[in-house]
């Protein structure tokens, strides 16, 4: 008996290649995060004090941001999917413009570290913490700055159902950002 396959066949979405970085992009975060929480058991007192010196509200008002940035970025690739092309550069705008929110909030957030004396060569807690914010930070950036590119071609109306390859791609990418900061942000703000 034969199986017919229908019109849309089941795949990952967005480029194979992306996955691949994403997938070592991701591992290379698991043994940064890895080797915190082994260099945290070795002095919990220490981390937690350092800890009590992060602003939680900065941390979970960039959580609210990633998040709502990734949900607009879904909107966005829906939209393309469904033939809304005129939706899909104002939701890649949006998604974008959170993108910008959440690097002024972190360069507020270390701003106002450095002003009180405290930098990456305080302890080892805040050496973990700016090397892997400061990481993570790169990422959005660029993300950031995918994204508005991404938003540019929407505008001429590249993205549509025969053509979201490259804006899953994107999207793809920026969840990664997204679930790396929903990883970070316990690891530093909350664990005790």
């Amino acid at each position: 008996m034969s199986h017919v396959l229908s019109e849309k066949t089941r795949r990952l979405p967005g480029e194979a290649g992306v996955w691949i970085f994403v997938g070592a992009d991701m591992l290379m975060f698991g043994l940064f995060f890895t080797s915190f929480v082994i260099e945290r058991s070795k002095n919990v007192e220490l981390y937690n004090l350092s800890q009590q010196a992060l602003n939680f509200n900065y941390g979970g008002i960039n959580t609210l941001i990633l998040l709502t940035s990734s949900w607009f970025v879904v909107l966005a690739v829906h939209a393309a999917k469904m033939d809304k092309v005129r939706h899909v550069a104002y939701l890649l705008a949006a998604g974008a413009l959170c993108g910008l929110a959440f690097c002024v909030l972190k360069v507020v957030e270390y701003t106002e570290k450095i002003s009180h004396g405290i930098s990456m060569l305080t302890n080892d807690f805040f050496m973990y913490y700016f090397i892997l914010t400061g990481i993570h930070f790169f990422h959005v950036i660029v993300g950031t700055v995918m994204l508005f590119i991404l938003c540019r071609k929407a505008l001429a109306g590249t993205y549509h159902s025969r053509n979201v390859l490259w804006l899953e791609s994107g999207a793809t990418y920026w969840h990664m950002v997204d679930l790396l900061w929903i990883i970070l942000f316990p690891l530093l703000y909350l664990m005790r």
